[in-house]
């Protein structure tokens, strides 16, 4: 299992369970983001990762992408451009 940010490819462990205790902890260490090595980029980064075993979750997040790409389609038009290879 992979996870692709741009040219950036994190990979997952291969077991469901594995990737459920990653994203768990990933957002529980984010409700903590306040603390010392703490931060509040891996609540959606652990969601994320639940996303690929979750369904709930799954359709968050392609509900937020979809909304995401619509502004930057809109509000940045130039990033929409590079962004699809034109």
């Amino acid at each position: 299992m992979k996870i692709r940010f741009g040219r950036h490819t994190i990979n997952l462990p291969a077991s469901r369970f594995g990737r459920l205790l990653i994203g768990a902890a990933l957002v529980i260490g984010g409700i903590f983001g306040f603390l010392p090595i703490l931060g509040f980029w891996m609540v959606p980064l652990g969601l994320l990762v639940l996303s690929i075993d979750l369904p709930a979750v799954r359709v968050w997040r392609r509900r937020a992408a979809v909304r995401i790409g619509r502004w930057i389609k809109v509000h940045l038009p130039a990033l929409w451009q590079r962004l699809r290879g034109g």
